[in-house]
């Protein structure tokens, strides 16, 4: 009986949670453009999304941000975990860990603003960035996800058995050689799960974005959120299946081969 209970509960709360996508995939097939009102299947706004240049505009500078600063937010993540985990305490290590987690606990609001006012001085002061632009939207990003990264990176580096690296030190192995031969594979589904988290966080990202994003760069979820005003338009519908199906395609290659490396 416990075990139907659970059973029931947990089809529930997978329903709560997935039902919402599946409504907006049924409705990107819809040939009505009112959202809530089914006509008949068509892939009316999928060709209409292809040819909407504004939409796809503000999707190729999302996912151009996503990607650069999710990168950069794992190289200078992993190097925060390696330092706060393999270090002995030195002085400022307190203030250092601080400053690394504050965006966890930060309002986006505030980090928004500040990161407005610090590109407003810097520009003033010595001249970059010029306005605000892709950017300063992507140096926002990866103040935003670096934290994300370095917290996952180090959980990680923390459950490792420290007498492997240290057997191949014994055994001439440089510190360098160590790292990349050793460590980093071991460590490298955090990294992979690090880059994903501060690829969706980036892509979904618009308070942030809204205080440092200029004239001449719009982010998706800015479109989508300033287009609530005159009701959301079937092609985000379109837009949004897209990219669920991609994530999706990523997030189960990163299964398998995260099972795959465990087997």
């Amino acid at each position: 009986m416990r075990f139907r209970r659970s059973n029931f509960a947990l089809f529930f709360g997978y329903l709560f949670l997935y039902f919402p996508l599946i409504c907006i995939v049924i409705y990107s097939f819809n040939e009505s453009r009112l959202v809530a009102t089914w006509t008949r299947f068509s892939l009316k706004w999928y060709k209409a999304l292809v040819s909407n240049p504004i939409i796809l505009r503000a999707t190729f500078t999302s996912i151009k941000v996503a990607c650069f600063s999710a990168t950069v937010s794992v190289i200078l993540g992993t190097m925060a975990a390696i330092v706060i985990t393999r270090f002995e305490r030195f002085r400022g290590k307190t203030l250092f860990v601080g400053a690394i987690t504050a965006p966890l606990v930060m309002p986006e609001v505030v980090t928004g603003l500040s990161l407005l006012m610090l590109f407003t001085g810097m520009e003033k002061i010595f001249g970059w960035p010029v306005g605000s632009g892709t950017t300063t939207i992507t140096i926002a990003h990866i103040t935003l996800t670096l934290s994300y990264v370095t917290m996952l990176v180090q959980a990680r580096l923390q459950d490792l058995d420290k007498a492997i690296e240290e057997a191949a030190l014994d055994l001439g192995a440089s510190p360098l050689k160590v790292f990349f031969v050793i460590t980093l594979p071991m460590i490298s589904p955090a990294i992979i799960l690090g880059w994903l988290l501060a690829f969706a966080l980036s892509l979904d990202d618009v308070v942030i974005a809204s205080f440092v994003a200029g004239p001449g760069a719009t982010t998706l979820p800015m479109i989508v959120f300033s287009s609530l005003r005159f009701g959301i338009s079937p092609e985000i519908n379109a837009l949004a299946t897209i990219l669920m199906a991609v994530l999706s395609v990523g997030v189960v290659i990163f299964a398998v081969w995260t099972y795959k490396k465990k087997v």
